[in-house]
């Protein structure tokens, strides 16, 4: 359970105590450290498969990095992978969780305000499940499947990051707190530069399916690696948002002595 104060008292014992800026950064970690050794991997070993694309086969157009879905679908990458976005999973709906409370708590009955969380839980689930889809289902093994599975994380997060900063944008008016606003100013950058990111993934990975343009495929795995890095920062500003709460668990049989 999520707590401020203690919640164990004397008939209940406390089994674990942990800081939430402790489950945040553990939980980043996991996929970020995860696709940093994918990445590494599939550089250093794979290199040619991970870099082949059809313009490489047919015009000899050189890549020098590895787009994301090619590092994570060969193997022992995909294994390394799809533990990491495995073990992260729990906590990160935890993290979920602790938002549609908070946004309960600080909203009370305004309607917009209350429509706009329920939009962004929504779009926060449909995040999660496109990021499964897309680590279950490899390129290699479905591409239709796990393009799907992309883009519905990709869309979500965007969506889910713009209404999570217009819920912060009232909150900061409402209870001004210097936590708050520097919350609110870093999801701010962040979502901008997701969007540019986005843009330019968006743009070189065009130019490299229409025109096999030299350099397009690494560009768009540049940009690519960005944005995903971007995501991975604008989750990180919950540290802020949960600065002086805790994880407490605790035991469900009160401690009887005899």
């Amino acid at each position: 359970m999520l707590q401020g104060p203690h919640a164990a008292g004397p008939d209940r014992p406390l089994l674990l105590r942990i800081s939430f800026r402790s489950c945040v950064l553990g939980t980043l970690c996991l996929p970020l450290l995860g696709l940093l050794s994918c990445v590494f991997i599939s550089s250093v070993y794979h290199f040619d498969d991970a870099t082949g694309t059809h313009c490489h086969c047919v015009l000899q157009v050189s890549n020098y990095l590895p787009s994301i879905s090619a590092s994570i679908s060969l193997s022992p990458e995909c294994h390394i992978w799809r533990a990491c976005i495995g073990l992260h999973w729990a906590p990160r709906v935890l993290v979920l969780y602790s938002y549609t409370k908070l946004y309960r708590c600080r909203f009370g009955a305004r309607s917009v305000e209350r429509t706009l969380s329920a939009f962004c839980l929504l779009f926060a689930v449909c995040e999660n499940m496109g990021l499964l889809l897309l680590t279950s289902v490899s390129s290699t093994e479905a591409y239709a499947v796990h393009k799907a599975g992309f883009l519905l994380f990709i869309c979500s997060s965007l969506i889910y990051m713009l209404i999570t900063c217009r819920l912060w944008s009232t909150i900061t008016k409402q209870y001004f707190n210097p936590e708050d606003a520097k919350s609110h100013r870093w999801k701010k950058r962040l979502l901008l530069a997701c969007y540019f990111f986005c843009g330019f993934a968006a743009f070189f990975y065009w130019k490299h399916n229409m025109y096999c343009q030299s350099g397009a495929y690494t560009m768009f795995a540049l940009f690519e690696y960005l944005l995903v890095f971007s995501i991975m920062a604008f989750h990180l500003t919950a540290v802020w948002d949960f600065r002086s709460r805790e994880i407490v668990v605790v035991s469900l049989y009160e401690d009887r002595h005899f």
